[in-house]
């Protein structure tokens, strides 16, 4: 869960490229990949952990979903999310390609929201699938034989 006593005012000025939800999206879409696709396997992690709420650390390994993986998951979850609506609402919050997403992610790892693993990198998001192809859904109106 995205800690909401952390501002994020400030990366939203230094990083104007995304709005709010495209954050929020994103790190609903790394739970969605865990725990709904059974994505992710146990990894240490680089970055020290957020603290939980109450301050108690808990002693369950880390999960961890890679770029590729979490790609998909934002894939599948949009269109869960969304249906045919999916590319236009990723578009409004200024997602237009799977790098966007790597751009979000590594936003969230510096201000301390996400962890990454020491072979996490930001090319990890590059050009894994085209937008319009990814979120057209083979929609068909059928008429109901009578």
């Amino acid at each position: 869960m995205l800690d909401p006593s952390r501002s994020f005012a400030a990366l939203l000025e230094e990083d104007a490229r995304y709005k709010l939800d495209a954050y929020i999206f994103v790190f609903e879409a790394l739970s969605f990949a865990q725990n709904a696709l059974g994505m992710g396997g146990e990894k240490p992690s680089e970055s020290e952990p957020a603290d939980p709420p109450g301050g108690e650390s808990g002693d369950a390994p880390e999960r961890h979903v890679s770029g590729q993986e979490l790609c998909e998951a934002i894939r599948q979850y949009a269109l869960h999310q969304y249906g045919l609506m999916a590319k236009t609402v990723l578009n409004n919050w200024g997602l237009y390609k799977t790098d966007d997403f790597g751009e979000v992610v590594f936003n969230l790892i510096r201000i301390g929201q996400m962890k990454k693993t020491p072979s996490d990198t930001i090319v990890d998001f590059e050009n894994l699938y085209d937008f319009d192809a990814a979120f057209r859904q083979d929609f068909r109106i059928t008429h109901p034989a009578e």
